[in-house]
């Protein structure tokens, strides 16, 4: 059976987008596997969950639905505080179409807010 090894994250400054999400998700720098290694891989810190993200360079456009995005969960289930924090940290709001009319959330669904990285790839933050 397969294991999710890496996400590749599509972007335009690698630095940018790595300083952002190592910000939001607690995760650091991988080091360099060679002298001269300068692609920007992130990850959790030694003993914690989660998956590596690479930050791959791209010149193709930001997807306004795109076919894939992270999603996220406030640690201390406060979506509005997480919201705030990561606003802080220079992601900026979406307006999302998509979000379930009162009443049309399933009630094992949490509540979530979709928003934007720097380099405006979307992603989701729900809280636990």
């Amino acid at each position: 059976m397969a294991v999710m090894a890496q996400i590749s994250l599509g972007v335009e400054d690698d630095k940018r987008a790595g300083a952002f999400w190592m910000r939001a998700l607690g995760y650091v720098r991988r080091p360099p596997r060679w002298d001269g290694d300068d692609w920007i891989v992130i990850e959790p810190p030694p003993g914690s969950p989660g998956v590596p993200i690479a930050m791959d360079v791209s010149e193709t456009p930001v997807q306004e639905q795109p076919r894939i995005h992270f999603d996220i969960e406030a640690d201390q289930g406060d979506l509005g505080a997480e919201v705030d924090r990561l606003l802080s940290l220079g992601a900026r709001r979406v307006d999302w179409p998509y979000y379930p009319a009162p009443g049309e959330r399933h009630p094992s669904e949490p509540p979530y807010v979709v928003l934007a990285d720097p380099e405006g790839n979307r992603f989701c933050v729900s809280a636990r």
